[in-house]
């Protein structure tokens, strides 16, 4: 497949997408230059230069993923992508230390004033007096934020004899407790933190978050630290609150406007720190930010799922871990339901049995949705978009639980709905990665879902399976493997038969005009 990179990367995770892919490096488009190339490629990867707005993904034919070797996606729209089934994923941990250490590092500049007195040393000056500054011991912190980046620096605070209090609605009180941090609500942080970090995102709802009125609230004498999203700070009130002494001073890595605006209010304030959005900029986490998302956009290439991926819901590593080795299996049941289906289908019921059944298993049900859906529309039908389309189309999606199953460990079951009937198969792992489908319609079977599958439900007398054989082989097709399944009622069996080659339509028409047999459908597993 074809990758475009459209910003500059690390070198070595360029190395590891040539591995597989053809990769062009083409830096500094123009957006129209953009929208005229991308229709040739599967991936697109940036960083923030990049502008990935709806009419470059509303362009791209063959985009299958788009890569941010970074934290932020604010430079991508990715409400665009999801509705056209093109995954965006970023790299979370490839800079988390680069910009925990950078937040850490404006955090003492701005308490002993060091850039300021750097300059007065450089310019010949020698006025300690001037600079005198305040100790991080003692102090109470207030970290906005939880996350990777904001944990970090709320553990090297404690190290340092801070006292920090946090906000997070997404965390837990038990987990603040187990790193020793207070979780309060915003308004505590406000008044009761000596320095202020921002960790959040920029969203609707934290966008100017710091205004004039949240300064209204804060404790006299705050330093505020902001190297996460800019715009969540209203700059112009920050200014304004530094000179009337409201807030002690402040250290800003990120900005509303990036280069920064030469008419920026905080550029003609003494007491604050800038720097150019250096964050992630360190030798490492270049490196480490271009080698997540390489092995991110080569996951996502594969048709794997992409734990990186933000328009997917994220999927803890541990719940990962049982849940991988059933992703293929539940797909093939989804693709074999669809082909035993007649009529349109109106409900998908996923029933999940045993140890898998304590866990998150939504992504497995968005599996069985991609195999059910995709050998039957000509759009993509992938991990991000599977469950919309299911949605648009009607198709409501069930899930059942127990940890109560018999003969297997684990046991999916899809169940589905037509306006003319209903089907279902089962299926589960054998040793640790062979997937099996294990039953049928009712039907016991042990079938091995991959390649051409033959099945026909047929009454259970002599010389049909026979008769089957014969057409193929006289049509010189092989069969691989051949199992009959029975149900607990007498009286009729299912052949399952896997062959090594698809079958023309009149192969097709003359099995099924063997007498006796009740029904035959030809499964693919190679498109599911």
């Amino acid at each position: 497949m074809k990758i475009l990179v459209s910003d500059p990367v690390s070198e070595k995770g360029i190395a590891i997408l040539r591995q597989e892919h053809d990769v062009d490096v083409k830096l500094k488009l123009p957006p129209e230059e953009l929208v005229a190339l991308i229709p040739g490629y599967d991936a697109l990867v940036v960083r923030s230069e990049t502008k990935v707005t709806k009419a470059v993904i509303e362009a791209a034919d063959k985009l299958k993923v788009i890569g941010r070797a970074g934290v932020g996606v604010d430079n991508i729209d990715v409400d665009a992508a999801t509705k056209k089934g093109v995954i965006v994923l970023n790299a979370p941990e490839g800079n988390t230390m680069a910009a925990t250490e950078h937040t850490m590092a404006m955090m003492l500049s701005l308490a002993r004033n060091i850039p300021q007195a750097h300059q007065s040393v450089k310019s010949g000056e020698w006025q300690r007096g001037k600079f005198v500054g305040v100790e991080m011991r003692g102090k109470t912190l207030g970290v906005l934020g939880l996350g990777r980046i904001g944990t970090g620096v709320a553990k090297r605070a404690l190290a340092m004899e801070m006292k920090v209090l946090a906000y997070d609605p997404f965390i837990t009180a038990d987990h603040a407790r187990a790193l020793n941090i207070e979780l309060v609500e915003f308004d505590e942080v406000l008044a009761g933190a000596d320095f202020i970090t921002m960790h959040l995102p920029l969203t609707a709802d934290t966008k100017g978050l710091f205004g004039k009125e949240t300064f209204k609230k804060v404790k006299p004498g705050v330093r505020i630290v902001n190297c996460a999203r800019g715009g969540v700070i209203d700059e112009a009130a920050l200014a304004e609150a530094i000179k009337d002494g409201i807030v002690a001073g402040a250290a800003i890595d990120v900005f509303e406007k990036e280069p920064i605006d030469p008419a920026n209010p905080l550029l003609a304030v003494d007491k604050v720190v800038l720097t150019p959005h250096l964050g992630a900029s360190t030798a490492e986490a270049q490196v480490g930010v271009a080698v997540d998302v390489a092995e991110g956009i080569l996951v996502a290439l594969r048709g794997e799922p992409v734990t990186t991926a933000v328009n997917i819901a994220p999927v803890p590593a541990h719940v990962m871990t049982v849940i991988k080795p059933y992703l293929g299996v539940a797909e093939k049941m989804g693709c074999l339901a669809v082909h035993l289906a007649d009529g349109r289908i109106e409900t998908v019921e996923v029933e999940y049995n045993g140890q898998i059944s304590e866990v998150d298993t939504r992504m497995l049900t968005t599996a069985v949705l991609k195999g059910l859906l995709g050998p039957i529309l000509q759009e993509t039908v992938n991990y991000v978009n599977a469950p919309g389309v299911a949605k648009g189309r009607g198709i409501k999606a069930k899930e059942i639980k127990s940890k109560e199953t018999a003969n297997f460990a684990n046991l999916l079951t899809v169940r589905i709905r037509t306006d003319k009937g209903s089907h279902m198969v089962a299926g589960t792992l054998f040793g640790k990665e062979e997937a099996r489908i294990v039953m049928i319609d009712g039907y016991r079977v042990d079938v091995d879902p991959s390649g051409w599958l033959l099945i026909g439900p047929h009454i259970d007398k002599p010389g049909i399976i026979g008769k089957v054989g014969t057409i193929l082989g006289e049509h010189s097709i092989n069969i691989a493997g051949m199992q009959v399944g029975r149900t607990e009622t007498a009286g009729t069996s299912i052949m399952v038969m896997t062959v090594e080659a698809d079958l023309p339509t009149p192969v097709m028409l003359k099995i099924k005009a063997v007498d006796g047999i009740l029904g035959a459908k030809l499964v693919n597993f190679n498109i599911g």
